[in-house]
């Protein structure tokens, strides 16, 4: 479980095809660095976010955390990568050089600054465009998946290569299928959505909240679908007309 709020940014020094170590010998290693403030009190086999991709952290090193697995006297972390993880999110497109968003996992002292963020990518959504609005930037993005867009609504959250962010706006009809979201100056120093730029894709987790109360409706209505939505009027009939009784009783 992560906040949304990404604590730095780290850079891709390597990846490995195929790397039995690190991804079952079928997917793909990444080592990445520049990122030694969040390895000071890791261990293995930690959670981490990597644009929003909970990860496991598999290989690291720190100078000052006894429990590093390399006497490397620089700072890095590898993670391993399956070919699931690879074609539903942004992760296959890295290469050497590139920055990533990282976070590490929640503890029960962690104050939630943003929002509940799993760091199950949903899908991977399209920059249609950036615009500019005074100093903040004004990010159109439509999802590969468009059913997502059920889940997104404005001023709802949405994690964005593992940053919580706010949606500003939501377009969802026959002709056009996307949403909008801000960032503010402070935020374009912090993330790696601030430098990408029309047709780059970034890793889209929607607010779990959504999912959970869609279900709980649908189990409902599955519970008396028996005798169909007749059934549910009923019940709803039958309440307010006993609501009525009890006012008039009074």
């Amino acid at each position: 479980m992560f906040t949304g709020l990404v604590e730095t940014i780290g850079t891709v020094t390597n990846l490995t095809s195929l790397d039995s170590t690190s991804s079952g010998g079928s997917g793909t290693s990444l080592t990445i660095s520049d990122c030694a403030s969040i390895l000071s009190d890791a261990s293995l086999g930690d959670s981490i976010s990597v644009n929003g991709t909970c990860l496991t952290i598999t290989e690291f090193s720190h100078p000052n955390n006894p429990s590093s697995s390399s006497s490397s006297a620089s700072s890095y972390f590898k993670v391993g990568v399956s070919p699931e993880t690879l074609r539903r999110t942004n992760l296959g497109s890295l290469a050497q050089g590139s920055k990533v968003n990282l976070e590490r996992s929640v503890s029960a002292s962690t104050r939630m600054g943003g929002h509940f963020v799993q760091g199950h990518v949903d899908t991977i959504a399209t920059i249609l465009g950036v615009r500019e609005d005074g100093n903040s930037l004004v990010f159109r993005l439509q999802p590969r998946e468009r059913r997502v867009l059920r889940y997104v609504i404005e001023k709802g959250y949405v994690a964005l290569d593992g940053a919580s962010l706010t949606v500003t706006r939501v377009e969802d009809d026959d002709d056009e299928a996307w949403f909008e979201i801000m960032l503010i100056a402070y935020t374009q120093e912090k993330v790696v959505t601030a430098a990408k730029r029309e047709g780059e894709d970034v890793n889209l987790e929607i607010d779990m909240v959504g999912k959970y109360v869609e279900k709980s409706v649908r189990g409902y209505f599955e519970d008396t679908r028996k005798g169909g939505e007749a059934a549910v009027l009923e019940k709803m009939v039958e309440r307010i007309v006993g609501e009525k009784i009890k006012a008039m009783d009074r």
